[in-house]
């Protein structure tokens, strides 16, 4: 992969990072603190939904959130032939191969 490639990959990493934590920190806060006077007049299981996001709906969203960059950041990964296990043994050995080398 040459600077060019490098520098697209990392832009395209870091605009998907501040979409997803844009979108965390709007649940968390928008819809936990911010709005949550309207959403406690829906009820979720007899809990007041702005309870229920504030409690619980930040961290499920955030764990939502985790598992969308995982599977993007594969499809990244494999758009630029980006191999973590090839990359991860060739530094700690010097050459492609697994861990270590069995040297």
């Amino acid at each position: 992969m040459d600077d060019q490639q490098r520098q697209e990959y990392w832009r395209k990493n870091l605009r998907l990072l501040a979409v997803l934590l844009s979108i965390w920190a709007l649940v968390s806060f928008g819809a936990g603190i911010i709005f949550v006077e309207p959403l406690n007049k829906i009820e979720i299981g007899g809990f007041p939904l702005g309870f229920w996001f504030s409690q619980q709906g930040s961290i499920i969203t955030f764990v939502a959130l985790i598992a969308y960059y995982v599977w993007r950041m594969d499809k990244l990964d494999d758009e630029y032939g980006v191999d973590e296990l090839d990359s991860a043994s060739a530094n700690t050995t010097g050459h492609p191969g697994p861990a270590g080398g069995g040297h």
